[in-house]
């Protein structure tokens, strides 16, 4: 399978799956500065979307809200249609999630490991068993499930990472930064996986730094800068969007230097994050995007 070559599923209303933040905000300093501003955002089914932005976007910050990690300051966040403050258990059921800075226990195997976490998802025996072994083949664990976690590489920890957040068949997947350490064969096992389950409905949600990835990969890329969301949609979109045109201006910026034509998503980001987010003050406001983009 290529998965640079992907087809977004079309959702429909069965599709549990879906996250909806609306006005969230965050700050870790009793609001003199918010790290998230008024986001109000909705991620589809059907597609695997990329959230990128620079170091102290807001982007894992974001994540963890979503994931239920951290409690929103502001706002309301559904996945599924599930409030992740007042049904936090159920909205979690919905998730699988590969964070950013794993917290693993070294003293267990990679199978102990598995099956505690099969345990709290409420995964049957002969299920966790028949995925485990699916999961372990694809990304390439192998013989190491076996092993002590203390022996893992930083790749092998994240593979592991990787089946354990897909044990209990989650409608929503959220990972960050899940390409870090995995080597190329692992890492087009995990796109190939990411594509699969977009295809068949699921909402899948990336950050990454690596835009050539972003680029090839995801159905829809959205742009965070300083807390806020500034721009959102399908890589070719946001190009079209700044490139100039025959020596026009791009509409979306007729103050703005055009990018050449052969310009890709690294030089709409990086024309987009080098200028003042809309609205940047430490208080919270509407959220914008830039014109064009979906709120």
């Amino acid at each position: 399978m290529d998965p640079t070559a992907t087809t977004a599923a079309t959702p429909t209303a069965a599709t549990p799956g879906g996250i909806e933040l609306e006005h969230v905000g965050k700050s870790f300093d009793g609001g003199n500065t918010w790290v998230v501003r008024d986001l109000t955002w909705r991620v589809e089914p059907g597609r695997i979307t990329g959230l990128l932005g620079p170091n102290g976007a807001g982007k894992t910050t974001t994540l963890r809200m979503i994931a239920g990690i951290l409690p929103p300051d502001r706002g309301t966040i559904r996945v599924g249609g599930v409030d992740v403050t007042r049904q936090p258990l159920d909205a979690k059921r919905r998730i699988g999630l590969v964070p950013d800075a794993p917290a693993l226990y070294d003293r267990m195997t990679g199978a102990e490991f598995l099956r505690f976490l099969a345990d709290v998802y409420g995964v049957p025996t002969a299920h966790r068993t028949r995925r485990m072994e699916e999961l372990g083949r694809r990304l390439g664990i192998g013989d190491w499930v076996h092993s002590p976690i203390a022996r893992y590489s930083l790749g092998l920890r994240q593979r592991l990472l990787l089946v354990g957040s897909l044990l209990h068949d989650p409608p929503v997947w959220i990972l960050d930064e899940p390409i870090v350490g995995l080597d190329p064969e692992a890492a087009r096992a995990l796109k190939d996986l990411m594509v699969e389950r977009s295809r068949r409905g699921g909402t899948v949600l990336m950050t990454t730094h690596l835009l050539e990835v972003a680029e090839r990969l995801c159905d829809v890329v959205a742009i965070m800068h300083r807390g806020r969301l500034i721009a959102e949609g399908s890589p070719a979109d946001l190009r079209r969007r700044f490139v100039r045109e025959g020596g026009e201006e791009p509409a979306a910026r007729p103050a703005a230097a055009g990018l050449p034509a052969d310009a890709g998503l690294e030089d709409v980001f990086l024309l987009l994050t080098r200028e003042p987010a809309p609205g940047g003050t430490d208080e919270p406001g509407p959220g914008r995007h830039a014109p064009g983009g979906s709120r």
